[in-house]
């Protein structure tokens, strides 16, 4: 009887090979987890604030045009209109063209009009430059 247990008199061989069957269906489970969890955060949403529309919009004002390739123009709009707004190439001639409307019209609000696809720091500058030219009025143009 002992041949019977024994098939050619060997013995039983141990199988000294790694299964890895469980460790990949331990890897695709955690890769559904990932991607089921992933878009539940959004870490890029920034939530802003809305404005609603002013009671009454200014009639006349100084209007500035950003645009992406740093040229701006500059000039009155509304009922004291004088012509076509004036094109002017850097920051400092923007300023130094701001600052003499402001001081031939002190009463004028200014609106900015910047394209979506400029710098937000090109716009914050402006705005402080005309706070320093003591312009308390700066509005930011959006589409309705």
């Amino acid at each position: 009887m002992a041949n019977s247990t024994m098939r050619g008199g060997r013995g039983r061989k141990f199988k000294s090979e790694i299964n890895v069957v469980p460790y990949i269906d331990v890897m695709l489970v955690l890769l559904i987890i990932f991607m089921v969890a992933t878009p539940m955060t959004n870490p890029g949403v920034v939530n802003l604030p809305t404005a609603g529309k002013s009671a009454l919009p200014p009639t006349d004002y100084i209007q500035i045009t950003l645009k992406p390739d740093t040229s701006a123009t500059i000039g009155i709009s509304g009922k004291k209109s004088g012509g076509q707004p004036e094109k002017v190439g850097g920051r400092g001639v923007l300023v130094q063209k701001l600052g003499a409307l402001h001081e031939s019209n002190p009463d004028l609000p200014v609106m900015i009009s910047a394209d979506k696809d400029i710098k937000y720091d090109e716009v914050i500058q402006v705005i402080s430059e005309a706070k320093k030219l003591g312009i308390n009025r700066v509005g930011l143009a959006t589409k309705q």
